[in-house]
């Protein structure tokens, strides 16, 4: 009787550990890719994220801060446009313009607060922000700040940035 008591304690204490050990992979916050996915407005950068093969890096450790135009952000740009870049002739040209949406590390908005920087981009480009009354980033504002996911920062903005 206290083998078997011993066995079932055993085989209880090591699903116990194995649900543990899980719990914090299944409770982890979503990355920068999950997030836009699963938001609606972010549809095309999506498709455009996964045109240009930049799922993966995205989904990685970074960590990034992301200016991500909505749809109505790319809806803006001259008709034809979107669907020119999705071309996998344009992939070079589609990559430049994403990597110039995101900055390396994780900067929220209250670090931008009040100061005018110009910030390298995953391009190699700069951008000029502008955190003196709200937070502009080159001719686009940022609707809403601070979405934070697991691998950095998403900032929404309303205008695609163009290098």
């Amino acid at each position: 009787m206290n083998r078997r008591f011993a066995i079932k304690s055993t085989i209880l204490a090591a699903g116990v550990a194995v649900a543990a050990a899980c719990a914090p992979m299944m409770e982890s916050e979503p990355d920068i890719v999950d997030i836009a996915a699963s938001n609606g407005n972010f549809n095309t950068l999506v498709a455009a994220v996964t045109a240009a093969g930049l799922v993966d890096t995205l989904k990685g450790e970074g960590p990034f801060t992301v200016f991500a135009p909505t749809d109505e952000a790319f809806a803006k740009l001259p008709a034809g446009t979107v669907d020119t870049l999705l071309m996998p002739e344009n992939i070079d040209q589609l990559t430049a313009i994403l990597t110039y949406h995101v900055v390396p590390g994780a900067v929220t908005s209250d670090q931008l607060a009040g100061q005018r920087l110009s910030v390298a981009t995953v391009n190699g480009e700069e951008v000029h922000i502008d955190g003196r009354n709200g937070v502009t980033v080159e001719n686009a504002t940022v609707t809403t700040a601070d979405i934070i996911a697991s691998n950095g920062v998403i900032h929404v903005i309303d205008t695609v940035l163009l290098p």
